[in-house]
């Protein structure tokens, strides 16, 4: 698989240099989906970015969420006629937008979507994110199929949980890529 079509979906606010996504995008030459508005993101404006992208790859993309990332792509995956763009995603540290603190913060970004994803899916999820429980976490891994992996007390799964370059999702994304590249994508 082209690394270039391994697509990088940060959250709210992007993801900076000490990020694991970043970390990635630098080392093994994949492609962050840039945002008109990191700051204030609206839901329709960021599916229509990702669709864009999605159609100028020569190839199915894997996509690497993370935070407000993997409701976008759930997001998308639900309103769009090119869900055969997608062969896998990674989804790390979903928050819980519906949440009353969160909830005016992110207004365009509620509710949640919980329909199935139509690709293969697998989640990191930390016991202590402070925005999202380990509860909700599960809710959205059954609703979108995805197979779950406790990342244990590590917080928000960003560069202030100090994981460097985060070897052990890395392998994760590669055993993905690996086992999706042996089955076609699915219409």
């Amino acid at each position: 698989m082209n690394p270039k079509n391994v697509l990088i979906l940060p959250g709210w606010q992007g993801s900076g240099p000490d990020h694991w996504q970043s970390r990635w995008e630098h080392a093994h030459g994949y492609t962050r989906v840039e945002q008109h508005d990191w700051m204030r993101p609206l839901r329709g404006d960021w599916i229509a970015r990702l669709e864009d992208v999605l159609l100028s790859c020569n190839e199915p993309a894997v996509l690497v969420a993370h935070s407000l990332g993997c409701i976008h792509v759930a997001a998308w995956a639900s309103h769009s006629r090119n869900i055969h763009l997608v062969k896998a995603a990674l989804l790390v540290a979903p928050p819980d937008v519906e949440r009353d603190d969160v909830r005016g913060l992110l207004p365009s970004w509620q509710p949640v979507p919980m329909g199935r994803l139509p690709f293969e899916a697998r989640m990191f999820a930390s016991s202590n994110d402070p925005y999202c429980n380990p509860e909700r976490a599960r809710q959205f891994a059954a609703a979108w199929g995805a197979g779950i992996i406790d990342a244990g007390p590590c917080g928000h799964l960003n560069a202030e949980s100090r994981l460097g370059d985060w070897p052990r999702a890395h392998d994760e994304l590669l055993r993905l890529m690996r086992d999706t590249s042996a089955s076609p994508s699915q219409a």
